[in-house]
């Protein structure tokens, strides 16, 4: 498929009452529709098949969380972050411990540590292979990509399930730490997860990448320039597939990732295509991360003896604590006023922001194309509405 130039583009976004452009049909996408992952809403604005606007339409799933955290003590709003980002609940932990840890200045032992990095490359892995398999859903393909990928999801929240007792809402990090610390056996079984990952991997990648209907749906579909992708505040795979050399895992080294050696893939185009292998790379990637961290986690507490979270009030100050979350920068900004519950709880959420450019994205292409374009973003509608 063909993308418009900026100049074919300016001749489709012609007004509505045109006689010589023939009629222009409007139609909504949601707020409930399969293809937008959640209760979201596009407006269009076709000519024919081809989209000439694009209006989303947010505030389905508002649950007031950042209203309700500020009438909640510190730790309460620890359960309510799992509910942002419902598929990586462990992230949201981080993040927000990380905001409170700079807050109050607590310190965070050092086995504590790995088991937040293990935790969310575990994460990270979920996330992607369950994109990569409702992807190519969204595609046409049948549901054999989408049960592999789940298959291979499925081992890793076993894996939170014994380490949390939850598969989805963990409420795994504390201020300082982590909730409980592995139980017998976990580690092992952690490795063999991480150990056979590859084989799924290589198997997805062979079947898949070179496919050539997947290659002609995706390749110059939906493209975001480099330039846009930094103008509108991008991150993650989104940001990276667009060229955008940014992981606040290298930039920011938070927690003890400068420990350890990995690469950050970046695609060139922008387009799909880019944005599903980006998936792909970031997985392996995240496998090389998880064997140094298992290989040398140190014995020691799980989490800061000296925190208490009884009466647990921070002097008045203010922190952003930020994270690279599976789908881009996740951060909370919080301020205390030396209360037990936050003065002000904002959450910067990288669905939100990613979608920002969906317009843009979708301009000039058939309403087919709409669906796998939405899909590559990776929106999770729990943080995007918050």
């Amino acid at each position: 498929m063909s993308v418009l130039t900026e100049a074919s583009v300016d001749t489709v976004s012609m007004p509505a009452d045109d006689h010589l452009q023939g009629d222009l049909l409007e139609i909504s996408m949601g707020p409930v529709h399969p293809s937008t992952h959640g209760v979201f809403r596009m407006n269009l604005l076709l000519d024919g098949e081809r989209v000439v606007k694009l209006k989303p339409v947010f505030g389905y799933l508002h649950r007031n969380h950042e209203k309700i955290a500020e009438h909640e003590t510190y730790l309460g709003s620890m359960p309510y972050t799992d509910r942002l980002d419902y598929i990586c609940s462990i992230t949201n932990n981080w993040a927000y411990a990380l905001a409170v840890e700079k807050l109050a200045g607590i310190p965070v032992p050092e086995r504590a540590e790995y088991l937040r990095v293990i935790t969310g490359e575990l994460t990270r892995l979920q996330n992607h292979a369950g994109l990569i398999g409702f992807l190519l859903q969204d595609m046409g393909a049948s549901g054999t990509p989408l049960m592999y990928a789940f298959r291979e999801r499925e081992k890793i929240l076993d894996l939170f399930e014994a380490l949390t007792g939850a598969r989805m809402m963990c409420n795994y990090m504390r201020f300082g730490g982590c909730r409980c610390d592995l139980p017998a056996g976990w580690m092992e079984q952690a490795k063999k997860v991480v150990d056979e990952f590859p084989r799924f991997l290589d198997e997805f990648e062979s079947l898949l990448r070179t496919n050539e209907i997947l290659m002609e749906r995706t390749q110059g579909t939906g493209i975001v320039t480099r330039e846009q992708a930094i103008n509108a505040g991008l991150s993650g795979p989104m940001a990276r597939a667009s060229g955008v050399n940014y992981d606040l895992r290298k930039v920011d080294k938070y927690g003890i990732y400068d420990r350890f050696s990995f690469r950050v893939p970046l695609g060139e185009h922008g387009d799909v295509y880019d944005r599903f292998m980006m998936r792909l790379l970031e997985m392996r990637e995240s496998l090389e991360i998880l064997k140094q961290a298992m290989r040398d986690i140190p014995s020691g507490p799980h989490k800061d003896p000296n925190t208490k979270i009884r009466n647990f009030r921070p002097k008045a100050g203010e922190a952003y604590g930020r994270i690279e979350a599976p789908k881009g920068e996740l951060g909370f900004y919080l301020i205390s006023d030396g209360g037990p519950n936050p003065y002000r709880y904002r959450v910067r959420p990288p669905s939100l922001i990613n979608l920002t450019l969906l317009e843009q994205m979708c301009i000039g292409h058939n309403v087919s194309d709409i669906v796998i374009i939405l899909g590559s973003i990776d929106i999770v509608l729990g943080e995007v509405d918050r």
